[in-house]
């Protein structure tokens, strides 16, 4: 089903505070991810719907409506920015899909993931229809699907070197590093960037945006990463324990560079307690911290106002959580 413009353009608040144009936004932003997926093949339908409705944190399209209303664009046309900010959300909803079936992941975002409930062929499927969803609502944006392909070409790249590291048995901190800087970051830094560039923002500032968003995701991940070690599937909404017992993640790459003998028997007791007992959590919490006080210094050419407070406050939700 095509989108139509009435569709993909919703009034914007044009006299609304911070709060009101942001909740606007998001709001549009599922609105248009629901309309998106309608099809009268009622399983892609269906399941595509069970993960858009189950929620999730929406960081990348807030980072794109922040972005393009901290560099000047306008609140009263802040309704163009909701197709491309729905566009990036279903990019990353796709890619979870497709992590639970090559995870076995059963849960995701609080609820049964669709693999665990329509089965791997199915999930696959649901998967690859919210990536050619993306096509549709970026139609009309011409040459911000640049940095929106290499952001999702980036996220394929390094799902690709994850699972060849696993394979391989070459988990290191280099090669999680990269890794996170494809599968995550770049997704991030295109959120960003294209909110800019939606603003006719100065290049500077496309440039610097694109760098606040890659460093929070960095600082997201390696979060993400050791939550999953040690949080439990509810504080995470999604299935725990999975990177360590497949080999990756920040704990992985800590561990194998840490000297003591695995327990072959259950090689995650091992891991686990190595990072529990040395330094690994408040590695990553300086690492973590450092990445996003680097992001939040990037902001200073931007000129001072609720939607960089947004940006900032953006950038330490995203460490905000209890490991």
């Amino acid at each position: 089903m095509m989108l139509t413009s009435e569709q993909l353009m919703v009034q914007a608040p044009a006299t609304a505070g911070y709060d009101a144009l942001l909740k606007h936004g998001l709001e549009t932003v599922n609105q248009l991810m629901h309309t998106a997926v309608d099809s009268d093949v009622t399983v892609l339908r269906d399941a595509s719907r069970h993960i858009i409705e189950a929620g999730g944190k929406r960081i990348r399209p807030r980072l794109m409506i922040l972005s393009y209303l901290a560099t000047d664009g306008s609140p009263a046309a802040l309704n163009q920015v909701s197709a491309p900010a729905a566009a990036i959300e279903l990019v990353h909803t796709a890619s979870v899909v497709h992590d639970d079936i090559n995870d076995h992941g059963v849960v995701r975002r609080g609820r049964p993931s669709v693999n665990a409930l329509w089965g791997r062929t199915f999930a696959l499927l649901t998967g690859d229809f919210l990536f050619t969803k993306v096509y549709e609502l970026m139609a009309p944006y011409r040459d911000l699907n640049v940095p929106l392909a290499d952001a999702t070409v980036a996220l394929v790249e390094g799902e690709t070197l994850q699972a060849q590291a696993v394979k391989e048995n070459n988990f290191n901190r280099e090669t999680y590093y990269q890794i996170i800087g494809r599968k995550t970051a770049a997704l991030f830094g295109a959120a960003a960037k294209i909110g800019a560039m939606m603003a006719n923002a100065p290049q500077n500032q496309v440039d610097m945006l694109y760098q606040f968003g890659y460093n929070i995701g960095l600082a997201f991940q390696i979060v993400d990463d050791v939550l999953d070690l040690v949080g439990d599937e509810k504080q995470l909404g999604k299935t725990s324990g999975i990177d360590v017992a497949q080999g990756r993640g920040f704990a992985t790459a800590y561990a194998t560079e840490t000297p003591e003998t695995v327990d072959e028997a259950d090689p995650m007791v091992s891991i686990k307690r190595r990072v529990l007992q040395g330094d690994a959590l408040e590695e990553a919490r300086r690492q973590s911290r450092a990445l996003v006080e680097a992001a939040v210094r990037q902001l200073d050419i931007l000129p001072d106002s609720p939607y960089k407070q947004g940006l900032i406050d953006t950038a330490h939700m995203v460490i905000d959580r209890e490991f």
